[in-house]
């Protein structure tokens, strides 16, 4: 009898333990199906009698060592639900074919593409070894983040960087320029001053010190990693701060049990507001990097999105199909409380934006629209109708000005104009080689005839991609 099934054993356990200590562990229920260890069994003739036992044991293995979050009902990412297709082409088809939300109004006439007069990559710039998760701009540079843990620091400027000729890019490699590593996959990114703050997988926030930026770069100095030690150690010793995170698992309220995925500022840049997928808000000074607030059960699955308006409403969008919305009370405990839940979507809410006087929300999910939320006169926000056009989720969104730009599992960006509620697709922007995961824009330059912007992505890829775009003035 055959007895490497016993090595097949240990070798699978090995696996599971390193992906279960590289955060990767959910991935496990795809690698060891009945059907990967059936085909095993017959190459390596494997008893019949051990395959269940084999099946048995990993899963024992698998539920002792990594318990599932009671935070996750269902993992979604960026995949659309379709039916069965016999083709890519079949499934692309139905894709195209059915609308998504038919109950909303689209917002774009037919045909919605109006393409500008001029958008084209201007660069691609390489460095990350893994897929970038996370973009924002800073002065004169752009910081990145991905799953690789590194955060890089770019030269935002575009004026150097030529347009592609025939798909032959010209790219930036840069070796030196990562800034700083953290212990999981970074998330988000915001900059405060001479702070640089990143979320991260392993559930932590942690806090840099920026260097002098005109220098060569130089490995930033983390300041504090949240919670800080002194936070958790005055909440340790009083039971009634403790909360169930599991059976027979507590921890203080001020810890994130999963993945942190998203962080903003407040208008004032006093607080630092942080969503993760254990379905809780929490609210941090950001003096001194004190855990102010925690809401627990914000959501009924994981929360991916965050967005703040200049009056002060905190917007949440999360796995459960909803964006609620919550508000500072006013009296002295500084808490927050829930005022309204939007309801529109079908799936899993991945991106949020909000246009730049607040009266605008912008919605992406895994149900291929974008939700255009307006302001009503008493303050509750309403669908207004849906942006149509991307074929796979909505993965990202950023506003900059009247324009609006989305990242979709499609692989595309697009561009839309807004004015006076009236919506046109302004241009399709492609060339990344993956789900498009994450945006940031600025206005580059105005002239008398048309605007500048360009337009950052970040993709599974791996890549960086600047673009520009020129707008005509209305």
């Amino acid at each position: 009898m055959n007895h490497c099934w016993i090595c097949v054993f240990v070798c699978l356990l090995t696996c599971m333990l390193q992906m279960g200590a590289e955060g990767e562990s959910n991935m496990l229920p795809i690698l060891f199906t009945h059907q990967t260890i059936t085909e095993y069994s017959k190459v390596h003739e494997i008893p019949y009698f051990a395959k269940p036992i084999l099946i048995f044991s990993i899963n024992l293995i698998h539920s002792t060592l990594f318990p599932p979050s009671p935070y996750h009902k269902t993992m979604h990412f960026y995949q659309t639900s379709v039916p069965n297709c016999d083709s890519e082409s079949q499934c692309s088809n139905y894709l195209h074919s059915q609308p998504s939300l038919p109950s909303v109004p689209s917002l774009t006439s037919q045909p919605q593409l109006q393409h500008c007069s001029n958008a084209y990559c201007s660069t691609t710039l390489k460095g990350h070894n893994s897929y970038i998760s996370s973009l924002t701009l800073a002065g004169k540079f752009l910081y990145s983040g991905s799953s690789d843990n590194d955060i890089r620091l770019w030269n935002r400027n575009p004026s150097s960087y030529e347009p592609d000729d025939d798909d032959d890019d010209e790219k930036e490699s840069l070796n030196d320029n990562v800034v700083a590593v953290g212990k999981g996959a970074v998330k988000s990114l915001v900059v405060l001053g001479d702070k640089l703050f990143s979320a991260h997988q392993d559930h932590k926030i942690r806090v840099w010190k920026i260097n002098d930026q005109e220098k060569d770069c130089q490995k930033y100095t983390r300041l504090a990693t949240l919670p800080t030690l002194n936070d958790r150690a005055m909440r340790l010793l009083v039971p009634k701060n403790h909360v169930q995170i599991r059976r027979n698992k507590k921890c203080t309220w001020v810890h994130h049990v999963d993945t942190v995925s998203a962080l903003a500022l407040s208008s004032d840049e006093t607080l630092l507001y942080s969503v993760s997928w254990d379905r809780t808000i929490k609210i941090w000074r950001t003096t001194d990097f004190k855990c102010l607030e925690s809401i627990s059960n914000a959501h009924d699955d994981a929360i991916n999105t965050l967005a703040l308006s200049k009056d002060g409403d905190v917007y949440t969008g999360s796995a459960d199909e909803k964006i609620k919305v919550w508000r500072k009370n006013n009296s002295a405990e500084k808490s927050h409380s829930l005022v309204d839940t939007l309801e529109k979507h079908k799936s899993g809410i991945n991106a949020l934006a909000l246009s730049t006087d607040g009266s605008v929300l912008y919605s992406g999910a895994c149900d291929r629209s974008i939700l255009v939320w307006e302001k009503e006169d008493g303050g509750a926000m309403t669908v207004a109708g849906a942006l149509r056009g991307h074929t796979e989720s909505i993965l990202c969104l950023v506003v900059v000005s009247d324009l609006l730009c989305s990242g979709s599992a499609d692989k595309t960006i697009r561009i839309w104009r807004g004015v006076d509620g009236n919506y046109s697709g302004m241009a399709i922007l492609e060339g990344h080689g993956g789900p498009v995961k994450c945006l940031t824009a600025a206005i580059h330059h105005e002239s008398p005839s048309d605007t500048c912007y360009v337009v950052y992505s970040g993709s599974l890829d791996c890549d960086i991609k600047v673009w520009k775009v020129m707008v005509p003035l209305l």
